[in-house]
């Protein structure tokens, strides 16, 4: 459904979703990218949804005002690889380089977020692999392809072919988080569920998760604050 708008200082986009299952009109706040979604329920008229929207409109800005800030990313600013901070700086050569608290990116001052972004997936793709046959092979399960992807609901996915999927967004995590979610998505090449059996496989793989998990429910919301000029 077309967007729409509630209007104030600023005016608040809204995107309008009709669903089927919905028993009532709600609304949700992104605390990736801070988008307002408002769904309808079947038979609810877009005119009484935005009446419903604007009684809650203290509440929608309340919640934008409380979300972080987006960072674009450039010379000068501090983006997050392997958890830790890095300074952007004007780099020498060809190559983008990796050196500890800096990241080294030659060119054009206008390229650098697309030349910083290609050399983060290619990093994210390198450890996600090599972390994906290491847990693989623990298992003693083989998966049948690795891609990455931006997504927004989820860090990875197996489908029942075998294909991994992972945000390339991990490599902005620490190491250990980026690991754990690996193991994680290997482990459903065994068990295509979150039972008790499969938690039982994730530990055998990797070990205790329960702080890889906390920081991914606290902490990876942030990692989406990084704009890149997409």
């Amino acid at each position: 459904m077309a967007d729409q708008f509630l209007m104030g200082q600023p005016d608040i986009a809204l995107t309008l979703r009709r669903s089927a299952r919905a028993r009532r009109i709600t609304l949700r706040i992104s605390q990736l990218d801070g988008r307002v979604t408002l769904t309808l329920p079947r038979g609810v008229s877009e005119c009484e949804a935005l009446r419903f929207a604007d009684q809650k409109a203290g509440w929608i800005r309340k919640h934008l005002a409380a979300r972080a800030s987006d960072v674009p990313v450039g010379i000068g600013q501090t983006i997050p690889i392997d958890g830790e901070l890095r300074e952007i700086m004007t780099g020498k050569g060809r190559s983008v380089m990796l050196e500890p608290g800096y990241l080294m990116v030659p060119g054009p001052v206008d390229r650098v977020p697309a030349r910083t972004l290609g050399f983060l997936k290619v990093l994210a793709r390198d450890r996600l692999a090599q972390a994906s046959d290491h847990y693989a092979c623990r298992l003693g399960r083989p998966y049948t392809g690795l891609s990455l992807r931006d997504t927004r609901s989820r860090w990875g996915s197996c489908s029942s072919s075998g294909r991994l999927m992972y945000s390339w967004r991990l490599i902005l995590a620490p190491c250990a988080v980026l690991s754990y979610v690996a193991a994680h998505e290997v482990a459903h090449l065994a068990q295509m569920n979150h039972s008790p059996a499969f938690w039982d496989e994730v530990t055998k793989i990797y070990g205790p998760y329960a702080e890889q998990r906390r920081w991914l429910r606290e902490e990876g919301g942030a990692l989406h604050r990084y704009r890149f000029g997409d």
